[in-house]
């Protein structure tokens, strides 16, 4: 877990690399599902289309399919579930059935760098890299390194949409981390610095889980 910007996905790939497990994200199986002409795949798209969020007992649904299949068998990380707390209770019962404990981890990013990172961040319009005025700045300004193209900002990566996005994290996710905090489940992490010294703080918190539990 954690905020835009935080690097969740960059520590989530390096992770399952390490790990051998899967990445399921539920944004990417919904559009899967929402491209499927299946009752299901229909009732997400009117869904999507009339800007609504797809119910905690669908979601449920299409994790509990997903965890069945094997690749998940020594279980998997989680990404975009759960976002509510009837979400975290329907995903424990879920664990629960199939032998699985649920741990969660939150990347913790001052805000003044979150601003920066988000704020910052330019994208190739030729060839995608991605690229930061603050981290990571071009040679020449406003021009890729690779081919030349031309470095675009995202229009919502302006600090008026980003403040309304992290607030809007901040209270979605309030009360998840009590309700793991609560049962030892959730661990902060430092998400400052390097990305490979983030990982190796990711790493230890998940060796030492593996270790509590007896994997």
């Amino acid at each position: 877990m954690g905020p835009q910007g935080a690097g969740k996905g960059t520590q989530a790939d390096k992770l399952a690399s390490e790990l051998g497990v899967p990445i399921v994200a539920t944004g990417d199986i919904l559009r899967k599902v929402a491209e499927a002409e299946t009752d299901l795949g229909r009732r997400i798209r009117q869904i999507q289309t009339a800007g609504q969020l797809v119910s905690d007992d669908v979601m449920a649904g299409i994790i509990q399919e997903r965890l069945a299949r094997d690749d998940c068998r020594r279980g998997c990380i989680l990404d975009g579930f759960p976002r509510t707390l009837p979400q975290a209770v329907l995903l424990d019962q879920i664990a629960q059935e199939r032998g699985f404990r649920v741990s969660a981890i939150i990347i913790v990013v001052p805000r003044d760098m979150l601003l920066k990172r988000l704020t910052g961040r330019r994208t190739c319009s030729v060839c995608g890299t991605i690229y930061n005025i603050y981290f990571k700045p071009s040679e020449l300004e406003g021009v890729c390194d690779l081919d030349g193209g031309k470095l675009m900002m995202r229009a919502d990566d302006n600090p008026e949409s980003i403040e309304k996005r992290l607030a809007l994290f901040d209270e979605m996710t309030r009360p998840l981390l009590a309700y793991y905090r609560a049962s030892a489940r959730l661990s902060e992490v430092d998400g400052t610095g390097e990305i490979d010294d983030v990982f190796h703080r990711i790493s230890s918190v998940v060796s030492r889980l593996a270790e509590a539990s007896g994997v």
